[in-house]
């Protein structure tokens, strides 16, 4: 079992910046490709960047490409998700999952954190 807790969220205006964090509760968890995903109040949860277990094969969504950096440190269990040139559309729940690989479908993740709240004022 990983317990995955994501921090890091807020308020922000449009083209500010925000760091998410995501701490795997164990040592394991670094042998886990990682997934940022989020969700808007009624739509689906979406993909927005994944990274595969050793840092060095990363993905985005076209939507956040050029704008967001995702990164990990196996040694602190935490995977980092860098967000500049924040939109009012990047408003969301973001939510981190841990799974075999990095897929673009929620449900092939095994876990999840809680979610932290994204809010981008215009």
């Amino acid at each position: 079992q990983v317990q995955l807790v994501e921090s890091g969220g807020g308020l922000v205006q449009a083209g500010g910046s925000l760091r998410l964090s995501c701490a795997a509760s164990r040592r394991t968890a670094s042998n886990y490709a990682m997934g940022w995903f989020r969700q808007a109040p009624g739509k689906d949860r979406e993909f927005v960047s994944g990274i595969d277990w050793s840092g060095g094969r990363t993905y985005y969504s076209d939507s956040v490409k050029g704008r967001f950096t995702i990164s990990r440190d196996n040694a602190k269990n935490t995977v980092y998700l860098q967000m500049n040139s924040l939109k009012p559309e990047d408003t969301a729940v973001y939510y981190c999952g841990a799974g075999s690989d990095v897929y673009l479908l929620a449900s092939s993740y095994d876990y999840w954190g809680q979610g932290t709240q994204v809010t981008v004022s215009s």
